[in-house]
This record gives C-alpha cells, sequence and structure tokens, in this order.
C-alpha cells in the first residue's frame, strides 16, 4: 500500500489548491486563453486583482501555473498539462 502513497498524495494536494472556485476558474480560463496577465483576469473574473494575485500565487507554490515577465507585465500560463486534462474533464461536466 505504501508504493502509491507518494502519488496519492500528490495527486490530493494538487486537487486541494484547485478545490477554490476563484483558483478553479482562474485555470479555466487560462487554458481558454493560453496566456493572461493579472489585468485581464481581473476584467474577466470581475475579482479584485490583489484576490487573483493571491490565488496565482498559490497555483504558482503548486506548480500549476508558470509565469513570464514582459516589461512590468506578468503573464501565466497553465505549466502542468495534467491539470488541462484535469480541468477539461471536470467542467465538461457542469
Amino acid at each position: 500500500m505504501d508504493h502509491g502513497y507518494a502519488k496519492y498524495n500528490e495527486v490530493a494536494e494538487l486537487l486541494k489548491v484547485l478545490a477554490h472556485p476563484v483558483r478553479l476558474c482562474i485555470v479555466s480560463k487560462l487554458l481558454e486563453m493560453g496566456e493572461s496577465n493579472v489585468t485581464s483576469m481581473h476584467t474577466c473574473l470581475n475579482t479584485p486583482q490583489s484576490t487573483i494575485s493571491q490565488h496565482l500565487q498559490k497555483l504558482r507554490s503548486a506548480g500549476i501555473v508558470e509565469y513570464r515577465r514582459s516589461g512590468l507585465e506578468i503573464y501565466y500560463k497553465i505549466k502542468n498539462q495534467r491539470i488541462t486534462q484535469l480541468v477539461s474533464d471536470v467542467l465538461q461536466e457542469v
């Protein structure tokens, strides 16, 4: 039973991070748009930029999203491709 524990723990941690409506919406929008900055997400999600930034930090810490800097702008995209299929499957049912 110990063999798969690490794998299950990793998946459980990813699911915990995704188990918030704002983070799930952010990931869904990034899947849709490919790449986005906080300003675009703010307009799209109608959520304060500070809130979006906090949720993006949690998604970054979990290895779900990555970013690149272009001048003063920071653009985010999905890093973990396992998330692409998982979120697509989950949201398809909604």
